[in-house]
């Protein structure tokens, strides 16, 4: 296990902000967590626990505690219950995201194809149920093993368990900080069945003259389509979309929908409507705008940005900017995706 005091975050946060943390703990086994788990308790010290960063806004210049990282890596076929129709992948918390649906893409095991090129590592999936273009990672994960901080155990635990909603799980509510996950299992059809009415998927595919896509056309068209909104972290530090589609009763759906007929929204039940919070940012001209050296990226409102030299604070501030502008026009509180720490 690697343990590192003084240790430098600016690798592990895709904003760019420079910070570090007092110890740096990174396992790559379920015995190493243990051991990970075990140091926790003893140090008494506040911990975090992170993958590449790719949700993360650091506030502060020194995390004063531990920052855990899983390095667990593989992907294997769980035998005995994997069928002719789906297969059952487990997969080390530590692997790259985008590469396990590269892989599940090249081996015949569909479901994950709309969700080609989020960013982040295979344990945050389980934790903030990424998703995009009408697809969730809880719609594909099993099970979830992971060693229990305050007995040093290995569980594992049902999706059901998890209690997955929109970018939402109990590993972010009410276990945050409880769990160090080792790997998640997910379960994938080895029959393809796109899903392509959402957003501008399928005027993409007409586009490239493509009918009936293969799975790889389909994550083709998804990294095309994510590649020309969003920003490459490496070029423009961001770490994609920073707030959450807020999803609001129907009584102040109505009333907007009434001042705004072209509003766009998505039907969520009886009771709710869903309002694209860029379409929020947007209308209230925050789009492409800086404070400092923090902005709101040109293409997309979703994504706030550091365009050189910006700090957590001024990336906090800008946020809290968005929030006040978008209260106050809409009567809407714009809640962060990202993990403020």
């Amino acid at each position: 296990m690697n343990d590192y005091k003084n240790y430098s975050l600016l690798r592990h946060n895709t904003f760019g902000i420079e910070a570090s943390c007092r110890r740096f703990l990174e396992y790559e086994t379920a015995a190493e967590a243990a051991v990970a788990a075990q140091i926790i308790r003893e140090s008494q010290l506040p911990h975090l626990v992170v993958g590449s960063g790719s949700n993360l806004l650091l506030v502060g210049s020194c995390y004063d505690g531990l920052v855990v990282h899983s390095a667990v890596r593989g992907i294997e076929l769980v035998g005995g219950q994997s069928t002719s129709d789906e297969v059952l992948l487990r997969v080390g918390s530590g692997e790259n995201w985008d590469d396990l649906v590269d892989y599940c893409v090249a081996h015949g095991y569909h479901g994950a194809e709309n969700l080609s090129l989020i960013p982040g590592e295979v344990g945050a999936s389980a934790v903030q149920n990424i998703g995009a273009y009408g697809a969730e990672a809880a719609d594909l994960i099993y099970n979830v093993e992971a060693v229990e901080i305050a007995t040093g155990r290995l569980v594992v635990i049902d999706a059901a368990d998890c209690h997955y909603g929109y970018r939402q799980s109990r590993f972010k509510g009410e276990w945050s900080g409880r769990y160090l996950i080792t790997h998640v299992v997910y379960r994938l059809s080895r029959a393809f069945v796109p899903r392509l009415d959402y957003g501008n998927i399928r005027q993409e595919l007409e586009r490239k003259g493509i009918g009936t896509p293969t799975a790889a056309e389909l994550r083709s068209v998804i990294i095309d389509i994510r590649r020309r909104k969003l920003p490459d972290p490496e070029q423009l530090g961001n770490a994609g979309s920073f707030f959450m589609n807020p999803v609001v009763e129907r009584p102040l759906f109505e009333r907007l929908l009434a001042d705004n007929p072209a509003m766009p929204h998505y039907h969520v039940d009886d009771d709710h409507e869903k309002i694209p919070a860029a379409w929020l940012i947007d209308q209230c001209g925050w789009k492409g705008r800086s404070l400092g050296p923090a902005g709101v990226h040109t293409e997309q409102a979703l994504v706030l940005v550091n365009r050189g030299g910006a700090t957590g604070q001024d990336v906090l501030r800008l946020c809290q900017a968005i929030q006040a502008d978008v209260l106050s026009r809409f009567g809407i509180m714009l809640r962060p995706e990202v993990n403020i720490v």
